[in-house]
């Protein structure tokens, strides 16, 4: 299949088109049903590989992060072991501040780090991850920048440069914080990031449980014990951000990514969790749309040696849909226009998105398949003159 753009009247042309070759299988009469449905306030559930959106439900609403900030602590951990800037047995010192914020007299969650010790770095990495334990959140942050309030910008710095535009850090923990904020949306691109960055240590994440001190914890995350594929990620909680999670499941050869918030009790999200996993995994089936270099469709050109340039991905682009339901999947090419000649061979110029039913499902960059050069004078004339009509009509 293939999508033929043209000319518009604003600067963005935007080209609907039914997936011919899909559609037949989404309708099952007149009948719109939603996809999903859950009681948690946000969520955003995506497959791994092609990067398919399966469920988004305010999914770019900034809420409090509670211990799912500790996801962005991990990752400045992880970056720094994989440069080679720390290793795993390298130590860090129990502060005052560290026991007392953290530690077993705060009454939150705590890898009973004793005052005025020193642990190892891959201790305290066990310690947050799974066992939640703020005393190691606030000993790595103190370790690595001085204070944890130094190590927060450092977070919310690391996030702009993973592209997580939104989201602002107030501290290491995730302990309530006036500033700090998350969207569920950078929370799952934050996740495949570690996991796909990071593989070396992705699997403390779904180790059941670590003694430290004496006492043995085991790993917050419920579904863990499930047996249903889940090998990480993060829960947390706040009284303003409700109960939250941070998931990762693996079956079959298909990943996905969940991130969950606003939910009323760990039970609930627990179950809710569960039940859209398994809904993701069940209710998709893998569909090719495109081949690497194969033509989606085609960019308007102004004042080029020919009207239009050939528009290609540069990898395959795949998509899950739903095996059964009557959403109608739409497509849409996005490029900045007028596109003006010379246009160079594999030069950026647009998108193609992919909707299933109100969720912008899969986003994939267009490049140039072909040169085309600067037209004589009398072609640019021309095409100057259609463009200004369009734009006067």
């Amino acid at each position: 299949m293939k999508f033929r753009t043209r000319r518009g009247l604003s600067s963005l042309v935007l080209i609907v088109a039914l997936l011919a070759a899909i559609a037949p299988m989404l309708f099952s009469g007149t009948a719109r049903a939603q996809l999903f449905e859950t009681r948690a306030a946000q969520a955003y559930l995506v497959e791994a590989e092609t990067g398919t959106v399966l469920f988004a439900k305010s999914e770019n609403e900034a809420v409090p992060p509670a211990s799912l900030a500790k996801l962005m602590t991990m990752e400045l951990v992880f970056n720094a072991l994989k440069s080679g800037r720390l290793t795993l047995d390298d130590t860090y010192a129990v502060s005052e501040n560290a026991w007392r914020t953290g530690g077993a007299i705060s009454g939150t969650s705590t890898m009973f780090a004793e005052l005025g010790s020193s642990i190892r770095l891959e201790d305290l990495i066990q310690g947050v991850i799974v066992q939640s334990g703020n005393d190691a959140c606030i000993i790595i942050a103190e370790g690595m920048a001085g204070s944890e309030e130094n190590f927060a910008q450092l977070m919310t710095e690391r996030a702009r440069a993973l592209g997580m535009e939104t989201s602002v850090f107030g501290n290491a923990t995730g302990l309530p914080h006036p500033d700090a904020k998350v969207t569920m949306r950078e929370l799952v691109e934050l996740a495949r990031h570690i996991h796909a960055s990071y593989p070396d240590y992705y699997h403390y994440y779904s180790q059941p449980e670590f003694t430290w001190n004496g006492i043995r914890q085991r790993n917050r995350n419920p579904l863990l014990s499930a047996n249903i594929g889940v090998d990480g990620m993060k829960t947390g909680f706040t009284e303003e951000s409700g109960y939250g999670i941070v998931s990762s499941i693996e079956r079959n050869g298909r990943r996905l990514f969940l991130a969950m918030s606003g939910m009323e009790s760990e039970r609930e999200r627990a179950e809710e969790a569960r039940k859209i996993l398994e809904w993701g995994l069940r209710s998709f089936e893998r569909r090719a749309l495109f081949a690497a270099d194969e033509v989606v469709g085609e960019a308007s050109v102004y004042g080029g040696t020919q009207a239009g340039v050939a528009l290609v991905a540069q990898r395959p682009i795949d998509i899950f849909v739903p095996t059964a339901n009557a959403d109608r999947l739409t497509a849409r090419i996005v490029y900045d226009w007028p596109l003006r000649a010379p246009v160079e061979t594999g030069q950026p110029v647009g998108h193609l998105r992919v909707w299933i039913g109100e969720t912008l499902s899969q986003e994939t960059p267009l490049y140039t398949a072909e040169a085309v050069e600067r037209g004589p004078i009398h072609r640019q004339a021309l095409d100057a003159l259609q463009e200004l009509m369009l734009f006067w009509l």
